[in-house]
């Protein structure tokens, strides 16, 4: 039996702006297995960036409660916050998020920092990630000598290079071509296969066919939450080594 690494009951998400006050999230309860593939989906305003970011343990909810591998993030101190965020949920981000001064080893290696781990501990496992995802001839450009498609392969380098437990990907194809989409696309289904929690949100339908489970919000609720059979990414799937 699949166990579950997130559970969210009753989830409330309210903002004050001005004398508005703004549900973004209603009553959202939902679990995701260890291993599921999931894409959150939903127009502009459903509600989809909120619940990310609550995952993400990047907001807080209001009301209800939030269970991340059986801990409840709200009885969190500050400092385990900070580790689940570094440790265990790796981000992709549709901006990349890149820092421009840094090569792409060093943007990759940036995790570890935070980790405490060794400088040639870093710099191996940084390089042996670049391999996996394509980059081995990248490794000392700076973002701006990289496409975009590279740049978003140095981001999903970097969002797999702690080992996390889920990798939360916010629209990663959103500033890509087609066929760069495919491509990252393909490597987030071997991230899946390998037995990694890969949640995606997207407002695409054509991205989110390739998960396995698609949940639509809609205002701020769960409108539907329903099995997929995914499409698979017609470029080549790359090589990842079992870690």
């Amino acid at each position: 039996m699949a166990s579950k690494i997130i559970e969210i009951k009753n989830i409330k998400k309210e903002y004050i702006m001005g004398s508005q006050l703004i549900a973004a999230l209603k009553d959202v309860s939902l679990s995701i297995d260890k291993g599921e593939y999931v894409a959150l989906m939903g127009p502009s305003g459903s509600g989809k960036s909120t619940l990310m970011n609550i995952l993400g343990c990047l907001d807080s909810p209001t009301s209800g409660t939030y269970s991340l591998n059986n801990i409840e993030v709200a009885k969190m101190t500050d400092d385990e916050l900070a580790r689940v965020r570094n440790k265990e949920i790796g981000f992709i981000f549709q901006t990349f998020n890149l820092l421009p001064r840094l090569t792409s080893l060093e943007n990759v290696a940036l995790p570890m920092v935070y980790a405490g781990m060794s400088s040639k501990d870093r710099t191996a496992r940084a390089e042996q990630v670049m391999e996996m995802v394509g980059l081995k001839d990248r490794m000392t450009h700076k973002p701006n000598e990289l496409s975009g498609g590279q740049r978003q392969r140095v981001a999903i380098a970097r969002a797999l290079v702690n080992n996390p437990s889920i990798i939360l990907a916010d629209e990663p194809t959103g500033n890509l071509d087609t066929k760069t989409s495919y491509e990252i696309m393909a490597i987030m289904e071997e991230i899946s296969a390998q037995g990694n929690t890969v949640i995606i949100v997207t407002h695409e339908e054509d991205i989110a066919k390739h998960a396995r489970r698609i949940i639509r919000l809609r205002d701020g609720l769960i409108e539907t939450d329903i099995a997929n059979i995914p499409v698979k990414a017609s470029a080549d799937l790359l090589n990842f080594e079992t870690r």
